[in-house]
Formats: C-alpha cells, sequence, structure tokens
C-alpha cells in the first residue's frame, strides 16, 4: 500500500508529530510505502491564485477552475504544486494529520486543498463522489481537539464531531473519490495525562495496521 500523510501543524514535538511519527512507523514495519507532506517544514504556500500556474489561459480575468482546466491540458502546474498533486495521485490511501482549529483545517491544509485539488486533475464533469478521479483509494482524517469527547456530541458545547467533520469527510474525501473511513480523534490530546496519550497512540497505532479491512464511513 502507498501511503501519502499531509501533516499540518507547527510544532515537531506536537501530539500531532507523535501521531504522524507513530504513523510512519507502524506502516513501514507493516511493508506499506509512505511520503509524508510535512506543510510547516516545507513552507508550503497556501495562497491559491495565479502563482499556481506556469501557463495562462486569460490574462485579463483569473478564474480558478478556468486556469485549472488549462494547467492540466497543457502541463501548467507549478513544479510544487505538480508535486504534491503527483504524490495525491500515486497514494492509495491519503491521511490527514492535523489539529482541529475553529471548528475546521488549518490555514495551511485547508490551502493544500485549495491547491491541489485542482479541476481537471482532480476533480471535473463526471468525475465526482461514486465517479471521482480517486475511486478506490481510501482517506482517513487524524485530529486533535482542544476540548474532551463530551463536547463534540449533540448538544455538547461544540456540536457533534460528525457535523463540524463533514465539510472535510464529504465535501473533500468523497467528492474527488475516496472511500471514506472513520476519523481518528485525540481529544483534548494537549489535556489529558501523559499515560492517555500512550493509550491514543496505541489505539491510532492499532487502526493503521487493520486500515486495510475497516469499514467505511458514508457522510
Amino acid at each position: 500500500m502507498k501511503v501519502l500523510i499531509v501533516h499540518a501543524h507547527p510544532e515537531p514535538k506536537s501530539f500531532n508529530g507523535a501521531l504522524t511519527q507513530r504513523a510512519i512507523e507502524v506502516l513501514t514495519a507493516a511493508g506499506h510505502e509512505v511520503k509524508v507532506s510535512d506543510l510547516y517544514a516545507m513552507n508550503f504556500d497556501p495562497v491559491s491564485d495565479r502563482r499556481n500556474f506556469t501557463t495562462v489561459k486569460n490574462d485579463a480575468f483569473y478564474h480558478p477552475q478556468t486556469e485549472e482546466l488549462h494547467a492540466t491540458e497543457n502541463h501548467g502546474f507549478t513544479p510544487d504544486l505538480e508535486a504534491e498533486i503527483q504524490k495525491l495521485e500515486w497514494c492509495d490511501t491519503l491521511i490527514f494529520q492535523f489539529p482541529l482549529w475553529w471548528f475546521g483545517l488549518p490555514a495551511i491544509l485547508k490551502g493544500w486543498v485549495d491547491r491541489v485539488f485542482a479541476m481537471g486533475r482532480v476533480y471535473g464533469p463526471g468525475k465526482r463522489f461514486e465517479t471521482g478521479t480517486f475511486k478506490g483509494k481510501r482517506a482517513i482524517a487524524s485530529l486533535t481537539t482542544g476540548g474532551p469527547e463530551e463536547a463534540y456530541v449533540e448538544g455538547g458545547a461544540t456540536g457533534d464531531i460528525s457535523i463540524i467533520l463533514k465539510p472535510i469527510l464529504r465535501g473533500m474525501f468523497a467528492f474527488t473519490g475516496f472511500t471514506v473511513l472513520p476519523p481518528f480523534i485525540a481529544y483534548a490530546a494537549g489535556r489529558v495525562p501523559d499515560e492517555k496519550r500512550v493509550i491514543y497512540l496505541d489505539a491510532w497505532a492499532e487502526r493503521l495496521r487493520a486500515i486495510e479491512k475497516t469499514e467505511p464511513i458514508h457522510p
């Protein structure tokens, strides 16, 4: 199996860093090939604009999807963006590793999606959901939260975690054809005792060892 981990946390010693490191160790030990896009370490630019392209379709008016289609047809993505798209095309399984910030992805990871999920290359007419470009591939969100698990339920302080994650699981993963696996969530990772963090790491390792047999969800 070929796995791409897109890691989005600015502190290498963070618990997100520990989860990514455990994933690398477990997946590699199981014989899988792993690539990591460590967005902060790469100083990845999250701003999507004309700088995505070496080609121009319309220099009088910038329409992102028009330029993405043109770049798809004319090999017009910049080298840094082309490299990320190729990693996405290469993988069998995609893992997003991130802290939940303001009920969503960190800006650098959202910007990665804005730039890498290019029309024509990643999605387009007839290439959505069940007929998406990445049909047959898996995707999983692994994340940490600031609050405890009881806050992320219906009626809880922050609300149902499945609703919070739907723009990611359905709007990004399922939309582009990925089979969506249940998310892995380390609740209140920065506030729990070390013993609980060890339990989280071990649970993540078990999830990864069983990833090829895990039943999908339908967000």
